[in-house]
């Protein structure tokens, strides 16, 4: 059990998260996935929650098991061609996870994932969060339009909207 992260969790609010991302941020995040959405035929989600519930951190579940959770529970994992992903940014660990349907995982491996979070996780130690979700957005979109290109008029299977937890 790590006292320091309970107590980081237990701090860390939704006025934090409001702070941070607020509705301009927010609506900036949407048009970037609205955006990239029309270079490929990927769906994106951007999730931001503020910290864990405390059942969650006394269980000591992490960052990328909770972007888990809510990638099956915001049914990214829907789509026709099994090509959702979810950005997950846990606020209190500061944590970003990047959890990609089975299509795109097999195309883009997480040594790639991994590259993007962590320039989105240096960004937000910045506190420019609106560049760092913008940007992590982007560079997703990048991985996706050469994977899967877009192709004709498509059917927008996921909201767009930056959601916050």
């Amino acid at each position: 059990m790590n006292i320091k992260r309970i107590v980081k969790h237990l701090l860390t609010t939704r006025w934090q998260v409001r702070r941070d991302f607020p509705p301009s941020t927010l609506s900036a995040i949407e048009a970037a996935i609205k955006a990239a959405e029309t270079t490929h035929v990927g769906e994106i989600r951007f999730a931001v929650e503020a910290a864990l519930e405390p059942s969650a951190l006394f269980e000591g579940l992490s960052a990328a098991e909770r972007a888990i959770e809510v990638f099956s529970k915001m049914r990214v994992w829907d789509t026709r061609h099994n090509n959702g992903m979810l950005i997950y940014l846990l606020l209190a660990d500061r944590a970003v996870e990047i959890v990609a349907d089975r299509a795109i995982h097999a195309k883009v491996g997480a040594e790639e994932w991994m590259k993007v979070c962590r320039r989105m996780e240096a960004a937000f130690a910045q506190s420019d969060y609106e560049s760092g979700a913008v940007g992590g957005v982007k560079a997703v979109a990048q991985h996706l339009a050469a994977h899967f290109p877009a192709r004709g008029s498509g059917i927008n299977e996921l909201p767009d909207e930056a959601i916050v937890l």
